[in-house]
């Protein structure tokens, strides 16, 4: 019976867990954390990516319901932690760079800008609203990616590729 999943050929014909085991033996340091996204498909869009980068965890802060279909079924090779709170998930972050993808802010500085450390965690908040003030303030870094057209950001799924692309390009590649 032939595999239909969304996998690389050497994970074909493989179970899930498999997956997830052979995955997890050469993980990279970086993790993602998504604050209150609202459009469920962001999220699962951001999941998608995460798998794609092989990154070691995903953070969900707050809503915990997503629309896993964007996720393409790659949810079930990454461990996803979902925290209540804030402060629950600032807990897990010791020893991490927390730097949020944040255009909103004066504070922001270009993204191509940044040099990045192995242990980063990647913020991404609510397209209406962005990364609460809360979690903001507790950020070691603040960047945004820039916009050359009209349009002052883009949509938050791709500045999460976006951005860890850009980690990657410096840690892994």
């Amino acid at each position: 019976m032939e595999d239909t999943r969304n996998l690389i050929d050497e994970y074909k014909g493989l179970s899930n867990e498999q997956v997830f085991d052979a995955l997890s033996k050469k993980r990279n340091s970086l993790e993602i954390a998504i604050e209150n996204v609202e459009h469920d498909f962001n999220i699962g869009s951001i999941v998608r990516t995460a798998n794609s980068f092989n990154v070691s965890k995903v953070h969900i802060i707050g809503r915990k319901k997503y629309n896993r279909r964007g996720a393409m079924c790659t949810d079930k090779y990454l461990e996803i932690i979902h925290h209540a709170s804030i402060e629950d998930f600032l807990k897990s972050q010791k020893n991490r760079e927390l730097v949020a993808v944040e255009n909103n802010t004066p504070r922001a500085l270009p993204l191509h800008d940044k040099h990045f450390t192995p242990n980063t965690t990647l913020i991404f908040g609510s397209e209406n609203n962005g990364i609460t003030k809360e979690l903001l303030e507790k950020a070691n870094d603040v960047r945004f990616i820039e916009s050359f057209g009209s349009t002052r950001s883009v949509n938050v799924g791709a500045a999460a590729a976006i951005a860890m692309y850009e980690w990657a390009r410096q840690s892994v590649l």
